[in-house]
């Protein structure tokens, strides 16, 4: 895609709009942004971010891993192709989320880490995206954008109730979302939605209330709770109300036209990569999770070892990695102050299975990239006696700023991995 912006002003304020016939454009982080504060803007600092991606089908461990622990590891043939961002990256080994199994059922654990997926019954937590959203989401338009490249209902954002959150799955309806200003009378009819949805929950908290003064100690603060969550959702929506009323960004760049045949998923995924940069440089959202489905490939990831099916395997989960790293080069070679994007923007990637020949959840392929860590490194720690992957969502959840020493199975932020 084309850059979004072209401009030719110096800005004052990061929500100042450039005006005229009828357009609107918010601006990014300029240069131009932090003298015209004086002293007052250099104690401000542009957003920290955070995307997450799943593949969900495996990756070759034999391509993924170096052999070597540390800073002067040999990448391996995938990690070779993201040469360029070798130190803005630490690679992971020997990670696993504590008794998530189940095979392909470990999908829908990746970012939350409950464990045993397979079971009977079984409920999920909520998501490390959908954490960080409530902490950090009231900044932008978006809390949080929830995206698959799936032709099935996958997603890899649950709330706190362990509910889904339906993705979306087309590039060009996340672009027209993000980008296209409704009509007046669009944006009138959203406004009455988002109110009628206020009223609804007043009268849900009425009723609630008095219910309340027949219940027991114990009831009563699950009430308690209840209309906590009430107000969260309140406020939540009049803050959607106001940001109706506000003009969405204006990018050059064109809409991406839709890819339906699913064996092009790294073309697809490609377009969504373009849309997801220009959301977070527009900062119309900080939290974006990612999830890819390669079911198309799914007869080859059983090879059995059998060399011509590897071949075939290797070579679409190289081009994977290609377009992983046409991500991050976007994003690195986007500026914001005296940073880029890259800088600022935690993106995790990785795997539910470490080996999807053999079904397994252990030893799973991640790594990370950006977002402010002292980074080119190959963290290994133990195959036989898996580190939790969780406490990697410690350290990122903390960099983003919130104040939590614990995620899901996480007890503590990820040990080597340190702020820059």
């Amino acid at each position: 895609m084309n850059a979004p912006y072209v401009l030719t002003r110096s800005a004052l304020s990061r929500r100042t709009f450039l005006r005229g016939t009828g357009v609107a454009l918010t601006l990014p982080f300029l240069d131009a942004m932090r003298p015209a504060f004086g002293a007052a803007a250099s104690a401000s600092a542009p957003p920290r971010r955070m995307v997450c991606i799943e593949t969900n089908m495996g990756i070759l461990p034999q391509f993924f891993f170096p052999e070597k622990p540390g800073k002067d590891y040999a990448p391996s043939p995938y990690l070779e192709r993201l040469a360029a961002h070798r130190q803005q990256m630490t690679v992971l080994s020997g990670v696993s989320h504590p008794g998530v199994t189940g095979a392909h059922a470990a999908e829908k654990c990746f970012l939350t880490g409950t464990p045993h997926p397979e079971r009977g019954g079984f409920r999920n937590w909520v998501s490390l995206d959908q954490f960080a959203a409530e902490q950090v989401g009231n900044h932008t338009r978006y809390p949080s954008l929830v995206l698959a490249m799936s032709s099935e209902g996958q997603t890899l954002s649950y709330t706190r109730s362990g509910a889904p959150i339906p993705a979306e799955k087309s590039p060009k309806k996340l672009f027209q979302k993000l980008f296209i200003q409704g009509n007046p009378k669009e944006v009138a009819a959203n406004v009455e939605a988002l109110k009628q949805g206020r009223s609804l929950l007043d009268f849900v908290g009425d009723q609630s209330k008095r219910l309340n003064r027949s219940l027991s100690k114990a009831d009563q603060v699950r009430m308690d709770q209840y209309y906590t969550s009430v107000r969260e959702l309140e406020a939540r929506l009049h803050s959607s109300e106001e940001w109706e009323y506000k003009p969405k960004p204006v990018v050059t760049a064109k809409a991406p036209e839709d890819i339906d045949d699913a064996k092009e998923f790294v073309a697809k995924t490609r377009l969504m990569f373009d849309v997801m940069k220009l959301a977070l440089e527009t900062d119309s959202t900080r939290i974006i999770s990612l999830f890819i489905d390669t079911v198309v490939i799914h007869n080859i990831t059983h090879h059995g070892n059998r060399p011509e099916v590897l071949a075939e395997l290797r070579g679409h989960e190289e081009k994977q990695f290609d377009a992983l790293n046409g991500f991050l080069t976007a994003l690195a070679t986007t500026k914001e102050e005296n940073q880029n994007l890259l800088d600022r923007t935690m993106v995790l990637y990785g795997t539910p299975m470490g080996s999807a020949n053999s079904h397994s959840n252990v030893n799973l392929p991640v790594l990370l990239a950006g977002g402010g860590f002292k980074h080119g490194q190959h963290l290994a720690f133990n195959k036989d006696n898996n580190y939790p992957l969780t406490n990697l969502y410690v350290s990122m959840l903390q960099r983003l700023g919130v104040e939590t020493d614990q995620f899901s199975t996480g007890k503590g932020t990820l040990r080597g991995l340190e702020q820059a």
